[in-house]
C-alpha cells in the first residue's frame, strides 16, 4: 500500500510540475513488485532518492576507506551493513519527528537482517559466478511474461 500510495502522489506531482514548470520529478521506485533479489529492490528499486544518497555518502566513501585495511568482500559487507544501519536511524529520526515517541529499536532487527541477507547473497553470487543460470527455455518464457504483465499494470494507471 506504502509504495501505491507514493507512486500515486508522486504521479500526480510529477503531472502538475510537468504542466505547470515543465520538469518531470524522479520517481521514487522502479516497480519494485518486479524485484529479482533482496539486491535488486534495496539497491535499484525501492525509495531511489535515498538509495541514491546512500550510495555517495555512506556506502561508497566507506568501501573506499575499509577495502584496502581489509579484504575488497570485507569492505564492501561493512560499507552494506553501514549503509542499511544509517537507513535505520534515518527511519527512527523520522519517525520521532512525525510521532514525537521515543524509539523502541524493534524495527532495527528488521534493517540488520535485511543487510546480513545481502551481503550473503552478493557474497553467494560472486561464489557461483556465472555457473548457475537458468537456461534459456524458462528465462525467454519468463521475461516475456514479465514484460506482459508489466504493460498490463501500465495499461491500469490512469492516464493524465
Amino acid at each position: 500500500m506504502l509504495y501505491l500510495y507514493l507512486d500515486m502522489i508522486v504521479g500526480l506531482s510529477n503531472t502538475a510540475a510537468c504542466a505547470v514548470l515543465c520538469v518531470e520529478l524522479q520517481m521514487p521506485s522502479n516497480e519494485p513488485y518486479l524485484s529479482t533479489s533482496l539486491q535488486d529492490l534495496w539497491g535499484r528499486r525501492w525509495n531511489l532518492t535515498v538509495t541514491n544518497a546512500l550510495w555517495h555518502t555512506v556506502y561508497k566513501p566507506l568501501k573506499s576507506f575499509l577495502e584496502p585495511r581489509l579484504r575488497a568482500t570485507w569492505g564492501a559487507a561493512g560499507a552494506v551493513m553501514a549503509a542499511f544501519l544509517v537507513s535505520r536511524l534515518m527511519h527512527e529520526l523520522l519517525y520521532y519527528y512525525v510521532t514525537s515517541a521515543r524509539a523502541t529499536w524493534e524495527v532495527t532487527g528488521f534493517f540488520v537482517l535485511q543487510g546480513v541477507c545481502v551481503v550473503v547473497e552478493v557474497a553467494a553470487k560472486a561464489a557461483v559466478g556465472e555457473r548457475w543460470r537458468l537456461s534459456r527455455a524458462v528465462s525467454m518464457p519468463l521475461t516475456r511474461a514479465i514484460k506482459e504483465c508489466k504493460a498490463f499494470v501500465e495499461g491500469l494507471r490512469p492516464k493524465f
